[in-house]
């Protein structure tokens, strides 16, 4: 399955979501390819989307939560999982800032990658889940 560019991806992903999940938690978006697809999901269901604050370094992902997710449910968007290793991050550092439940949603999660995270994440929603792993821009037409 390829989506068209990461808004298609983002609608997509937002007929997937369920409303009462939606209506009761804190939506974020990682950076930089979770926001666009969180954009589209908020103008898709009417919702807003945070954009989480990343960052590479030699330590691996960092990841600044905001405050408002202590006792909260957090959905985590991101434009899809290649290696899980920015997921495992934030999904790490949501449970450290109290988040009380967490989900994935993502355009794109490959089975063997979703397998490592299921014990991060309370759930995952995917609109596809490759047998294979591959890199995400080989799932958009245009990947920008």
């Amino acid at each position: 399955m390829r989506f068209a560019d990461l808004a298609d991806a983002g609608r997509q992903l937002a007929a997937l979501l369920p409303a009462d999940l939606v209506a009761e938690s804190v939506l974020v978006g990682v950076p930089p390819g979770g926001v666009p697809v969180g954009a589209a999901v908020a103008a898709a269901l009417g919702v807003e989307v945070t954009a989480l604050v990343t960052s590479r370094d030699d330590d691996g992902v960092r990841v600044e939560v905001p405050m408002h997710v202590t006792g909260r449910q957090v959905v985590v968007i991101d434009d899809g999982v290649e290696t899980g290793t920015a997921a495992r991050a934030v999904a790490d550092a949501l449970r450290a800032a109290g988040a009380t439940r967490i989900v994935l949603a993502v355009p794109v999660c490959p089975r063997e990658i979703e397998a490592g995270l299921r014990p991060r994440y309370d759930d995952v929603i995917a609109v596809t889940r490759p047998l294979v792993r591959r890199s995400l821009r080989w799932h958009y037409e245009t990947f920008a």
